[in-house]
């Protein structure tokens, strides 16, 4: 049986996916885009004995970033982002916070990730895809030995990120679905920015992006 463990924790006032993975054996975690609630996030790992080394974020908005800093002040964590997105989470206005009763909010991750790299943390090769169009710098996570993709806002079931935000494309956003996640093997579990999990086969079949596609 495999070690590895994704838990989702619902979170903020837009219901946002905040995933804690990890290695059952080894204990060594993983936070994918938290949220909110710090105290929350952090009391969920204390009670599944996960100790996160990392944070990844698929983009900047602020939706996906209000703990970070709850979360760097209790564990020595290294916060990945990808390479495009720097000047959103540091600008106010792009990331959206001051909104929906947010505070403003601007900060800088630790390490910028490159289109097509890949990193070992807890254990697990992360391979980064850029997929520009929710943001300008949005990236995905594909866990490849364990047929799991993180989205983001890129790619939800039956759906896609909006694009009327700043830095947003709706072309761009096509493409990177196109090009970019559906390439993929069709039995990837996708683990999207809000809502429910799918897979890229059932995407490939019924997302809206496919079915336009099909239609030109």
């Amino acid at each position: 049986m495999s070690d590895f463990r994704i838990k989702t924790c619902v979170l903020g006032m837009v219901s946002t996916n905040c995933y804690i993975i990890y290695n059952e054996n080894k204990k060594e975690g993983i936070i994918v885009d938290p949220a909110d609630n710090g105290m929350y996030i952090l009391n969920r790992c204390r009670e599944l004995g996960v100790t996160p080394a990392a944070v990844l974020l698929t983009h900047g908005h602020f939706d996906h970033i209000m703990a970070v800093d709850d979360i760097r002040r209790s564990f020595r964590v290294t916060v990945y982002m990808g390479m495009n997105e720097e000047n959103l989470l540091k600008d106010p206005y792009q990331n959206l916070s001051g909104t929906m009763g947010s505070e403003q909010t601007s900060m800088e991750a630790d390490y910028l990730l490159r289109d097509n790299e890949v990193i070992t943390v807890a254990g697990y090769k992360i391979k980064v895809l850029e997929t520009p169009g929710h943001t300008v710098g949005s990236v995905c996570y594909l866990f490849e030995d364990e047929d799991v993709l993180i989205s983001g806002d890129t790619l939800f079931a039956d759906s896609l990120g909006r694009t009327d935000l700043p830095t947003g494309s709706s072309s761009e956003i096509v493409k990177s679905i196109t090009e970019r996640l559906f390439p993929l093997k069709d039995d990837i579990m996708v683990y999207p920015g809000h809502g429910e999990p799918t897979t890229i086969g059932h995407e490939k079949k019924y997302n809206p992006v496919a079915v336009y596609m099909r239609r030109r």
